[in-house]
């Protein structure tokens, strides 16, 4: 798994703005306003060729003993449990605080590295900024500007050391692992259950039970899988427990290791934005994806309709992926979608030679040829795939970085229909050759 640096510190010292720095995204609100960041945020950050998960969590008040103050402590101090390293982000303007010292004492007790950030040092000595934080006992505090991007590198390659680079995205074993993802009370370890033909995992009708991932060998008509059960990914503000708060990253991750995920939805709940968060999630990752609709027996018509048309509506951007409605209780429709599991595993996995996908390339410019930009028309000239789990298409090509969302999509309808490609996202990446009349142009 991706190792995971979870930043704590007290209010207003920048960890949301070294979140953004080290996520290259402006996900986490910032702002000059102290304890903005009450609830957990994750991104995803890379250092030369290892990834890793990064934790931005709210201010640390470790003596507050009730009120939100104390939730937001409680949360931090279960990220800190989960993390593989931390980074202690102080204000090297401020200086060392009496608040900074209460932090770490806490850090000193726990069996993970820490590393002592010291903020907004732009245009300062760094030997000075650092000297008063040398009094917290943990190590050589490290002076960064997480808004100029001062030091940060530098930071996380000490945060990272000793963690292995990942090996290539090739499946190394037989076994496909599968991600089962949802909401809470959706039936996931029901649906493991009913697979097993035992009681491998806690089920029963109360929300949050599993509180991690858990890893099940499994076997079906001679096809090795890894089952992994993924506590329920709650909605933001109705997570009370920081325990469950912090499980949504082992779900990220889950998701991000599997080769094939199972998302399972509620067949007799309301769709919600949740539901499509997930599945956002699930295709920004680029995993191959099977939807499970559960709790389909005893519905009548009318409301299956309904429930039809509001996932069609709220799930539209899935239309890549197979859809089943299941009774993961009753065992009703688990083969039919099991076989979609394999079909989309194979998909993410396929190889795709270059002359045919040039020819098919060649067609579709034929049919639809892309719109101008600008003077000029983009002319792809030939594809090759870049990559797999999920297939990446590189187009080549005249000004084809030019080429507009909707032609994108269209290239990607007809590269899916003529491979087959069903159930996994498909990446399509665009290089443009040099364009020769440049120089011409500017004289």
């Amino acid at each position: 798994m991706k190792p995971t640096i979870v930043l704590v510190g007290r209010p207003n010292v920048g960890k949301s703005t070294l979140f953004n720095r080290l996520t290259k995204s402006r996900d986490a609100i910032v702002a000059d306003v102290p304890g903005l960041t009450r609830d957990r945020h994750y991104g995803h950050g890379r250092l030369g060729k290892k990834p890793f998960l990064v934790v931005d969590t709210g201010g640390f008040e470790p003596l507050v003993k009730d009120g939100i103050l104390h939730e937001m402590a409680r949360q931090t101090e279960q990220a800190i449990a989960e993390a593989d390293a931390v980074i202690f982000v102080v204000d090297g303007r401020t200086g060392l605080t009496p608040h900074d010292k209460e932090i770490a004492n806490k850090l000193r007790r726990i069996d993970r590295p820490v590393f002592v950030a010291v903020n907004k040092a732009e245009g300062l000595n760094s030997g000075m900024v650092e000297a008063d934080f040398h009094e917290l006992g943990l190590g050589e505090p490290n002076a960064i500007s997480a808004a100029h991007g001062e030091g940060v590198r530098g930071l996380i390659d000490l945060a990272l050391d000793g963690f292995p680079e990942p090996e290539d995205d090739e499946w190394h074993s037989d076994a496909i692992r599968v991600a089962i993802v949802g909401r809470p009370n959706v039936g996931k370890s029901t649906l493991i259950n009913t697979l097993l033909g035992e009681e491998r995992v806690i089920a029963f009708d109360a929300p949050g039970t599993t509180r991690d991932s858990i890893e099940i060998d499994f076997e079906r008509d001679g096809r090795k899988y890894v089952l992994v059960d993924t506590a329920g990914m709650r909605k933001r503000g109705k997570v009370f427990e920081a325990i469950e708060k912090f499980s949504v990253v082992k779900t990220l991750q889950s998701i991000e290791d599997a080769n094939v995920v199972i998302l399972m939805v509620d067949a007799q709940a309301d769709v919600s934005d949740q539901d499509a968060h997930i599945a956002d999630f699930i295709v920004q990752s680029g995993r191959a994806l099977v939807v499970a609709v559960n709790k389909w027996d005893g519905l009548e018509a009318y409301v299956r309709e309904q429930t039809r048309q509001t996932l069609q509506r709220k799930l539209k951007f899935l239309d890549f992926a197979k859809f089943h409605f299941i009774s993961a209780l009753e065992n009703v429709g688990l083969a039919n979608m099991f076989r979609s599991v394999d079909a989309a595993y194979s998909a993410a996995m396929t190889k795709l030679s270059t002359p045919r996908l040039t020819r098919v390339l060649a067609d579709a410019v034929a049919r639809q040829a892309p719109p101008k930009h600008g003077l000029f028309r983009p002319k792809p000239r030939y594809a090759h795939q870049g990559g797999s789990n999920p297939p990446i298409i590189v187009v080549h090509g005249n000004a084809v970085d030019q080429i507009a969302d909707s032609y994108r999509r269209y290239l990607e309808h007809t590269f899916r229909e003529v491979f087959h490609l069903q159930g996994t996202p498909l990446r399509i990446q665009f290089v443009a050759g040099k364009n020769p009349f440049a120089d011409k142009e500017r004289r």
